[in-house]
């Protein structure tokens, strides 16, 4: 009976784990309303926060920003370098902008205000693979040559303790401790 709620207890803790890690999230850019701005000094950079968060497939990021002074745009990982605004893979004015992730690998976004992405106004974000969600745990990280950008920091603390309490719950649910 102790081997059978071992089997049932390791079988339940995978499932949830597998269950948390693949939900996929709306993430607001830069942790809250207005963080798109051309950044006070290099510390309050979004691509530090984009350092320290994941993003996997599925996920939607949402920029809150005043669309009658700045816009969002997606370009190429030459244009984010270049700050070149004339060519966007897509562009969104309207202050709410919600962009679905849909592959992975570096996204790279800009302000299309005038002069804002010259001030740093800019983000990369790197996708987890598919790969690194359901199986191995290990993505290849692209080399900051290719992306220009942040490397992917480990999962946030937030996302450790939902992982860790629902575990719990279930455990607890099954009278196991």
């Amino acid at each position: 009976m102790a081997a059978f709620a071992r089997t049932l207890t390791s079988s339940l803790v995978l499932l949830v784990l597998f269950l948390s890690l693949t939900e996929a999230k709306e993430i607001l850019v830069g942790g809250k309303e207005n963080a798109w701005k051309i950044p006070s000094s290099e510390s309050d950079s979004l691509n530090k926060w984009a350092e320290n968060s994941r993003f996997r497939i599925g996920d939607s990021l949402v920029w809150k920003y005043d669309g009658s002074k700045d816009s969002v745009l997606q370009v190429t990982q030459e244009a984010y370098g270049s700050c070149n605004t004339s060519e966007p893979i897509a562009e969104y004015k309207d202050g709410n902008t919600k962009v679905k992730l849909d592959k992975s690998g570096p996204h790279y976004f800009i302000s299309g205000a005038k002069g804002h992405c010259e001030q740093g106004q800019k983000v990369v974000i790197v996708v987890l693979s598919q790969r690194h969600n359901r199986f191995t745990g290990i993505s290849p990280a692209p080399s900051p040559a290719e992306i220009e950008g942040p490397a992917v920091a480990p999962t946030s603390s937030a996302d450790g303790l939902k992982a860790s309490f629902l575990i719990t719950l279930a455990v607890l649910a099954l009278g196991l401790f």
